[in-house]
């Protein structure tokens, strides 16, 4: 999938559009770049192929969440139906989430000591939640759900 990627955080703009300002590192507009191959996709998602299923991230919405309010939804990521390695050479380092293609937030995660997964305790009622995952080795790869 084409999109303009950050040069210095790599954050991957959805909704074609670039901002000012990069939402995840403040870098200025000119350090976006269009890629031509900034987020693999799987051929048939009904079909993965393995590696697809190691880095295609995998999106539960829960409906009632019980930490924050009765407001409020969580969504929970986990990278791949086959759980993608942690290790010091292969790791996810990121999920980025977007509501609409609208980013939202990054989870940061450190290979060794943490699982390929993160949680959003969310404020938003409906829309289309977007997980990307980025892969050290094998790029970004994204995966989408309804709220």
């Amino acid at each position: 999938m084409k999109a303009p990627v950050c040069k210095v955080c790599g954050h991957i703009v959805l909704n074609g559009v670039i901002p000012e300002k990069c939402p995840v590192c403040f870098s200025p507009k000119t350090a976006f770049e269009e890629k031509d191959d900034a987020i693999k996709e799987p051929q048939d998602p009904n079909n993965l192929t393995d590696p697809e299923k190691k880095h295609t991230p995998k999106i539960v919405v829960v409906k009632e969440c019980g930490l924050i309010s009765d407001s409020c939804k969580d969504v929970h990521v986990k990278v791949g139906e086959i759980q993608h390695p942690m290790q010091a050479e292969h790791f996810i380092g990121t999920i980025d989430f977007y509501i609409n293609n609208e980013y939202i937030s990054r989870i940061q995660l450190t290979p060794e000591k943490v699982n390929p997964a993160g949680a959003l305790h969310l404020n938003v009622k409906e829309g289309k939640i977007t997980a990307v995952s980025s892969c050290n080795v094998h790029g970004c790869w994204k995966n989408e759900a309804d709220l």
